[in-house]
């Protein structure tokens, strides 16, 4: 059961990381024209002022990545990394229900996109692992 832990907490760890460390950099790639896939564009949002690119990377940028490198200390630390299951299996069940709440709003567009499908994926994979750890006491 450990290693399955294990490896949600690196698959975690390299997804939040990659996506941390593109938000970072987007900027910088797009002002050296680097032909890198936007992380605007990707997540439909568009900066129309300083305060933008600063928000980007801290909300985006410096949470993401600091989430990736705790799994990937979790990996090593067992209390750290129940933690953190427990803290992503939250964020990603959040994220999902505010998707749905707003698309039950008039005039708004759909929930079910890509990244959604990975939230209600990611939930039901932390909610497994949490349910598995309690019964085998990990």
């Amino acid at each position: 059961m450990i290693w399955v832990i294990r490896l949600y907490l690196l698959s975690m760890s390299a997804i939040y990381s990659w996506i941390g460390i593109w938000a970072l950099l987007d900027p910088v790639a797009g002002a050296l024209d680097l032909g890198w896939p936007s992380f605007y564009e990707a997540i439909g949002l568009s900066v129309t002022s300083e305060i933008g690119f600063s928000e980007i990377a801290g909300i985006y940028g410096g949470l993401n990545l600091c989430i990736g490198l705790a799994c990937l200390i979790g990996i090593f630390k067992t209390n750290i990394g129940m933690f953190l299951i427990k803290f992503i299996t939250f964020l990603v069940g959040s994220i999902a229900l505010g998707r749905v709440l707003f698309s039950l709003l008039p005039t708004t567009p759909s929930f079910f996109n890509t990244y959604f499908v990975f939230e209600i994926i990611v939930l039901c994979a932390g909610l497994s692992l949490l349910y598995l750890s309690r019964t085998n006491k990990v």
